[in-house]
């Protein structure tokens, strides 16, 4: 993954060499801006407990570890708009995935084998953000911002060798960053969740557990900001 951050820093920076607005064009204030921004990232993610839960079991006991796996590569996807200068509604559609092993028993006469779990979840959550602007912090100021964002997820576990089960639950997450703004429309954000996902392993009827894809998420990306639409008196009314 950091064989590919130089690449994906050069076109961020470059992005806003693309945008040939005058620097009047920036909005002194939030309000009525809306936005998109791309980010790519890498979770952080603990299953300890997951794994304490598989070793702890009867049929598995005894057996060696298999090697773990903390995390793993997410997307995310937003559309906002500032319904005030320190408020903010916005939409995000995220994905994310990752391979968890565990050592399995195995069948008489086969012997222990690390068996992997494939897990993969995706969603859209509506999240509220505070934010504020400050002017004197860079090329055309700083947006940091403070938000608690939650929606439905989609998340699944394969075991090797077993059919994939899904669940629908309530993703929750509490959003930390800013976005340094390098010309009138781009900038480039940082952003740290903290998530709460969990999802189930195995059949149902095997009551294995659940597994989590919550964590510690941080990105970087790209964002492009719309300025707020002028006000329009009415016709012949000379407002």
């Amino acid at each position: 993954m950091l064989r590919r951050l130089p690449p994906l820093l050069a076109l961020l920076f470059a992005a806003p060499a693309f945008a040939q607005e005058d620097d009047d064009d920036v909005p002194s204030s939030l309000d009525g801006v809306g936005r998109i921004t791309v980010q790519a990232g890498w979770r952080v993610t603990s299953n300890e407990t997951f794994y304490e839960g598989w070793y702890a079991r009867e049929a598995n006991a005894g057996l060696s570890r298999a090697k773990k796996t903390a995390g793993g590569p997410f997307g995310v996807a937003t559309f906002a708009y500032s319904l005030s200068d320190l408020l903010e509604l916005g939409i995000d559609l995220f994905a994310t995935g990752s391979r968890l092993y565990v050592t399995d028993p195995g069948a008489e006469g086969v012997g222990p084998f690390e068996r992997r779990i494939d897990t993969l979840a995706y969603g859209a959550m509506l999240g509220l953000r505070f934010q504020t602007v400050l002017p004197e912090v860079g090329p055309y100021g700083l947006v940091p911002f403070l938000g608690l964002s939650t929606g439905p997820t989609l998340i699944s576990s394969k075991r090797q060798d077993e059919e994939v089960r899904e669940k629908t639950t309530q993703a929750w997450a509490g959003v930390l960053g800013t976005t340094w703004r390098l010309s009138p429309r781009w900038g480039l954000t940082a952003e740290y969740r903290f998530m709460f996902l969990r999802g189930p392993v195995g059949p149902e009827s095997a009551k294995l557990g659940s597994f989590n894809m919550g964590g510690n998420w941080l990105s970087l990306g790209v964002t492009y900001t719309f300025p707020p639409e002028p006000s329009r008196g009415l016709p012949g009314s000379g407002l």
